[in-house]
């Protein structure tokens, strides 16, 4: 029975092989990269192609390229989970509490809400970047500050949805509190949906932290990356393409298996989805 609805969803299988890996090589990452991805770095044997001794080559300075895309995946995964789950807070907080107390407050955080998603992700990044300078934790503040709109809105339907059926009126009757009613009643009940969204984030996020470190303005050199890997390799995109192309490999196939997750799950969480299987 469970194999057969395995089958069907292959979406969820391979996306979750594929996270599943990606998060082992980056927690084993000293035990599984074969150098050093700062110290090991020998001019005598820089730029050169893949091969026996380099399986992805080795970049400017020396350094094994396969080593810094395993370290590459610590700081990706770090940054796209951390910031999504700053994300995912503040979207959750005032998704419910605008959905449930409604009124001056639910227009005051819809009015916020909508003013953050007509301005880009990037544009907004890039500012509050602009006024923190660079560096990994500023990271984690721009992009844990940029997303949380779209957790805030899907909350926020759902609360509506939910603050009107009977086991949350019965709550109300027997005097539970409403912070006790909207964390232990309906929270727990409109898990699924937002739990899609913060998968699907993380993939934001690992992109949007590729993109800052490619401009400079994230991790910063000689900590591996694999945004700041195609920084440095864009000068030599045709004479040397392999240091581009694998850490790009890395953050594509990161972001499909993190894309096959969010939809799988979505699959399996949507009810309108289930009634049709």
């Amino acid at each position: 029975m469970l194999a057969k609805k395995l089958r069907r969803r292959t979406n969820l299988v391979a996306g979750t092989l594929i996270v599943v890996f990606m998060v082992l090589l980056a927690v084993c990452a000293p035990l599984l990269a074969p150098y050093h991805p700062i110290d090991d770095a020998d001019l005598m044997v820089s730029e050169e192609p893949p091969g026996v001794e380099h399986w992805f080559g080795t970049d400017s300075q020396g350094r094994d390229v396969l080593s810094r895309v395993i370290y590459g995946a610590r700081i990706s995964l770090s940054v796209g989970l951390i910031s999504q789950a700053m994300n995912s807070i503040i979207g959750i907080i005032l998704g419910l509490t605008a959905g449930y107390f409604g009124r001056w407050w639910d227009d005051m955080v819809m009015g916020l809400t909508n003013i953050m998603l007509s301005i880009p992700s990037v544009v907004f990044a890039l500012a509050i970047m602009a006024v923190l300078g660079p560096g990994l934790i500023n990271v984690f503040i721009a992009l844990g500050l940029t997303n949380w709109s779209y957790t805030c809105r899907i909350t926020r339907s759902q609360v509506l949805f939910t603050r009107d059926l009977n086991y949350v009126k019965a709550a109300e009757a027997i005097g539970l509190s409403r912070a006790r009613i909207m964390f232990t009643q309906i929270l727990p009940n409109i898990v699924g949906p937002i739990l899609v969204i913060a998968t699907l984030g993380v993939a934001g996020a690992i992109l949007m932290e590729a993109a800052l470190s490619f401009l400079g303005l994230g991790t910063q050199p000689p900590t591996p990356s694999w945004g700041g890997m195609l920084a440095k390799a864009r000068e030599q995109l045709f004479i040397t393409p392999w240091i581009s192309i694998f850490p790009g490999l890395a953050i594509f196939v990161t972001v499909l298996g993190l894309n096959l997750l969010g939809d799988g799950l979505r699959d399996i969480l949507d009810p309108h989805s289930m009634s049709k299987q």
